[in-house]
């Protein structure tokens, strides 16, 4: 086994490694990650710039990494894998290349299928254009599915730790149980008993997670609007790795995200307490990603850090936890290199 090269930053949690994911992958330890969360690029009709692999061969590529990640995941631990829907090209027709990643991760590499989810954009704009704007025949594309993969029956999973605000309704049963709830066996054969009444701190979840992805006036894109670059064009908002960290680990436990792009995953995982590794195979896109580590946004600080962070040979920076700004102005950034 190889190991990790030097990454191109760390913070207090985490570090953040340039390459192809399956060379990096095959530099980690075995069964030594507890969490491993990622958003590849989908299997679209046409290419996009962060570098998608077209549908045909879409489904042996995605496959290809599920192996490396089975070893190096801990027998607790989760795979969360968060996929896009597509059409066949140049017809109004569903792609199944994500059920087909479902079925063979099952049936061919032995995964478990713990739980399936769907999250819910409702601020997506209506696509693909030419069925939804244009012929009209579509509805908008605003679900992504969304496959928890385990190796065991019975991976690390609380969701106590994720549940969501009671509804007004529950909350008036809360309030005064005895006129609004009596103990009794419904018709559906469910056996509801005086607990349910209980207050526990919310609701379970349901496992359509409705997340818009609106993130318009971010620090990261702050940032990157002072260096003159576009954000990552295919992030995902914070509160869908935030749900699955928080109900998948515990704090210390280690998150890895093989597609890291603008490393929202690292990000979320460092506020949460949780180790973090993130793999990307384009360095300007993880030389952004720093950004989300900054205390605040000031502009030659931005463009020093950036500046460092995508030089040739440059040495791996060190963005550490507190006094990230006082650290950065002493010279130039508060970022010590080793």
């Amino acid at each position: 086994m190889k190991s990790l090269p030097e990454p191109l930053y760390t913070t207090h949690y985490g570090a953040a490694y340039v390459g192809d994911a399956l060379e990096l992958l095959r530099g980690l330890p075995d069964e030594s990650i507890d969490l491993v969360l990622t958003s590849p690029p989908f299997a679209l009709q046409r290419q996009k710039e962060y570098g998608n692999v077209d549908q045909d061969e879409y489904v042996d590529w995605l496959l290809s990494f599920a192996v490396e990640i089975k070893r190096v995941l801990k027998s607790t631990g989760s795979f969360v894998l968060d996929l896009g829907g597509a059409y066949r090209r140049g017809r109004p027709v569903r792609s199944l290349y994500n059920y087909r990643v479902l079925i063979r991760m099952c049936d061919e590499l032995g995964w478990n299928l713990a739980e399936e989810f769907f999250w819910f954009n409702p601020s997506k704009l209506p696509s693909p254009i030419e069925w939804v704007n244009k012929r009209k025949i579509r509805a908008k594309d605003a679900v992504n599915t969304i496959w928890w993969f385990s190796k065991t029956d019975f991976p690390k999973a609380d969701i106590t730790k994720v549940l969501v605000p009671y509804s007004e309704r529950m909350k008036l049963l809360l309030q005064n149980s005895d006129k609004y709830y009596s103990p009794k066996k419904r018709p559906s054969g469910h056996d509801i008993s005086s607990r349910f009444a209980e207050d526990k701190g919310g609701a379970i979840p349901p496992n359509l997670l409705p997340i818009p992805n609106t993130e318009s006036n971010s620090q990261y894109l702050r940032c990157c609007q002072m260096v003159g670059i576009a954000g990552h064009p295919a992030r995902f908002p914070e509160k869908l790795p935030e749900f699955f960290i928080r109900f998948l680990t515990d704090v210390g436990d280690t998150v890895l995200d093989i597609f890291a792009g603008s490393n929202t995953t690292g990000a979320v995982a460092e506020a949460l307490g949780r180790r973090w590794i993130a793999f990307e195979i384009d360095s300007s896109y993880l030389a952004a990603s720093a950004f989300r580590f900054l205390n605040e946004a000031q502009e030659d600080v931005v463009k020093s850090l950036y500046s460092k962070l995508i030089a040739e040979g440059a040495k791996r920076i060190i963005i550490p936890q507190g006094a990230m700004q006082q650290y950065l102005l002493e010279e130039m950034g508060e970022y010590k290199t080793s």
